[in-house]
């Protein structure tokens, strides 16, 4: 029997806007995500560089139960972009998604400003559901400016990306102080002004520099073509239901009968099989490459959010910041990384022009190192703090200074990866399918982080087995960064092992690239 053709409606006009180079060589829509993102993160980090220090300090719980809560609600912001990406794809396009998750990110940093728990928990709740829909579409949008091909694409995605760490450099800059002297609520309160203040730019300057982006086609479609569609949709939702089925039971299998790991489970086996099971061919390889290089990000991720956590806290009880508020700590690597950031694309594109470009897998590899050598001196620094001395700043520094090298040769590529190799139908998805490394990582990040005691705190009861020799290990501040030290590393070793399969499994979109590996 012939099956369904599938529904393949014409693309939105493109409008002559978008083809401009006015803004550095590219168009000038690419300023307007710019600051849209820009706010976002303003209200994001701003929150988060007070969260845990909020919980310690003013609620008084202990280090391990903020470090948990810290490393569930940032696992699940990550989480809900696979959702809000299936939704903006089928259903309401990027734009909208877009709109929804700036108006439920902003209720939920105001419903933080209220001094009730139950206000609290109903705003991590809203900021986690609207970052769903937010985070996947922005992203999306930036790649969907460029026409196929568009070589200022990775460029494109490195000038998105300063927006993103000039937010997460002033969120703390304000918010922290303001909730350390002043009041607490009031820096989560401005943190939702921020994110407004965002959503009005977009709404008024979207239609002059971002004319049909973010749209679902229009039209109505032929009878073949809705059948079609309605086919897609049926098999998708198999897919996407058998997916969950497997993956919560492989969760249960490894951890028990326990919602989170099996809510998890359920969303990686979703995302797997929809994608897999949607292409074939080149578009089947090229989801598989991407699947493969997200679980070496998760290695990333997980040393990486040390710093809303336990670097916090290292600096707010072991480091000598003399009189300056310990969260405004948390703008030292987005400082950085908008002074790097050019120097990295200047760089890559030095390289290109040149043959000698490495391949996105391989600056994976690279990020991963650099990483591993910033822990090296929060070691050494942890070993001076167990001592029972403030140490100096420049530990820290150094740190954040070896984790933004890193995060530079990771993170804004990445994003350009998915833009370029994700088969286009799958965009939004595929984008969220991406942070979900980041929702594992961030879910490690807190169990770590939760293992080493506060100064006065008992530490917890020994376990067996892995879990006992990490609890040990972390009795330390110096035995519990050095944790970090070996996993960047082995993550490096293990990736590069894989570079040659993941540079063929794409080869015919980066076919005209440099394979440096």
């Amino acid at each position: 029997m012939t099956q369904p053709v599938p529904a393949v409606p014409a693309p939105p006009p493109r409008f002559d806007v978008l083809d401009d180079r006015s803004l550095l060589g590219h168009p000038r829509g690419l300023g307007l995500l710019f600051i849209v993102e820009m706010w976002e993160r303003f209200s994001y980090y701003g929150m988060r560089a007070i969260l845990v220090l909020y919980l310690v300090n003013a609620l008084g719980w202990s280090g391990q139960r903020a470090a948990g809560l810290y490393g569930t609600y940032t696992s699940l912001v990550y989480l809900t972009p696979l959702v809000g990406g299936y939704l903006a794809d089928r259903l309401i396009g990027t734009r909208r998604s877009m709109v929804a998750g700036s108006v439920i990110i902003a209720l939920g940093h105001f419903c933080l400003a209220l001094p009730s728990m139950a206000a609290f928990y109903l705003g991590l709740a809203f900021i986690i559901i609207g970052t769903g829909f937010f985070k996947p579409a922005s992203a999306t949008m930036v790649g969907q400016m460029y026409r196929p091909g568009d070589s200022r694409r990775d460029s494109g995605f490195t000038i998105y990306y300063m927006g993103v760490n000039l937010g997460a450099l002033l969120g703390p800059v304000f918010c922290g102080p303001l909730a350390q002297r002043v009041a607490w609520h009031a820096g989560f309160a401005l943190a939702g002004v921020g994110m407004l203040i965002g959503l009005i730019v977009y709404l008024v300057l979207r239609e002059r520099y971002l004319p049909g982006i973010g749209l679902m086609p229009d039209g109505v479609l032929p009878a073949a073509a809705l059948a079609g569609k309605a086919h897609t949709d049926a098999r998708m939702l198999v897919h996407g239901t058998l997916g969950a089925v497997v993956g919560a039971a492989a969760a249960w299998g490894l951890g028990g009968l326990s919602l989170y790991p099996m809510l998890l489970g359920a969303a990686v086996g979703a995302a797997i099989l929809i994608t897999v099971l949607g292409t074939q061919g080149d578009e089947r390889r090229r989801v598989f490459a991407l699947f493969l290089a997200a679980f070496f990000v998760i290695f990333f991720w997980t040393a990486y959010e040390q710093a809303g956590s336990s670097m916090n806290l290292f600096a707010d009880r072991h480091t000598d910041m003399g009189r300056v508020p310990s969260s405004v700590f948390q703008s030292l690597n987005p400082l950085m990384i908008l002074i790097l950031a050019p120097a990295f694309a200047a760089l890559w594109g030095l390289l290109g022009k040149r043959g000698r470009e490495p391949t996105t897998a391989l600056k994976m590899v690279l990020g991963l190192f650099l990483l591993g050598v910033g822990f090296l001196f929060l070691v050494e620094g942890g070993r001076r703090a167990d001592a029972g001395v403030l140490v100096s700043p420049w530990w820290l520094t150094l740190a954040y200074l070896f984790h933004t090298l890193g995060e530079l040769c990771l993170s804004p590529v990445g994003l350009s990866y998915v833009s370029r190799i994700a088969p286009a139908r799958f965009a939004s998805l595929l984008m969220g399918a991406w942070y979900l490394a980041n929702t594992i990582a961030n879910k490690l990040a807190g169990a770590l982080a939760g293992l080493t005691p506060l100064p006065g705190e008992a530490p917890p009861a020994l376990e067996g087995g892995l879990v006992g020799y990490l609890q040990r290990l972390s009795q330390t501040n110096g035995g519990f960064f050095s944790i970090f030290v070996v996993t960047s590393f082995a993550g490096a070793v293990l990736m590069l092992i894989f570079v040659p399969l993941l540079n063929r499994l794409t080869r015919s979109v980066d076919g005209k690239r440099p394979q440096a590996a």
